[in-house]
């Protein structure tokens, strides 16, 4: 009987330490699996996407034309060499932006075309302060679509085949 109970405690004795070594072995896994991703994490820069680059290449690009277009007209006839110059300098960086923009596939490329429009910018500003402007046109006001306009969005997404739900998260 002795030897029952003996193998009885024993039996007891290694489902407890089968138990701590299951739970042992899913922490370590755990923590492996956390560090793994941490380290991951931590190793990779933050990136820019592709479409935020791409909207942010088009934002400065038509913040660029919009400083091109005239406060006044007689202030851009009676622009001085040095104005005229600017302005020249800008609607070249404007053009070469957009040919850019057309083209640009990467985050990179889109880099490139937020660099030049950001150029054309600066001399707009010459141009501006040459002419006795202030240096900083304000930046062009977001126009929000009118209701006739979202109900033709709406209708020409439906008619491509987008559900409702997908067509007013995109309006």
């Amino acid at each position: 009987m002795t030897e029952q109970v003996e193998a009885a405690l024993r039996a007891a004795g290694e489902e407890e330490a089968m138990g701590w070594a299951i739970a042992l072995s899913a922490l370590l896994i755990t923590g492996a699996v956390v560090a793994a991703v941490a380290l991951r994490r931590a190793g990779e820069p933050e990136a820019t996407s592709q479409l935020d680059a791409e909207a942010e290449a088009n934002r400065w690009l038509i913040r660029l034309g919009a400083g091109l277009i005239p406060p006044g007209a007689t202030a851009w006839v009676s622009a001085g060499e040095e104005a005229g110059q600017a302005l020249t300098r800008a609607a070249e960086c404007h053009r070469t932006a957009r040919a850019l923009l057309a083209e640009a596939r990467t985050a990179a490329e889109y880099e490139r075309v937020t660099r030049m429009a950001r150029d054309g910018l600066a001399h707009v500003r010459t141009a501006r302060q040459a002419l006795g402007l202030a240096a900083d046109a304000p930046a062009p006001a977001a126009v929000e679509p009118t209701e006739r306009v979202q109900q033709a969005l709406h209708g020409a997404f439906l008619e491509n085949g987008s559900n409702s739900t997908t067509v007013s998260a995109a309006l």
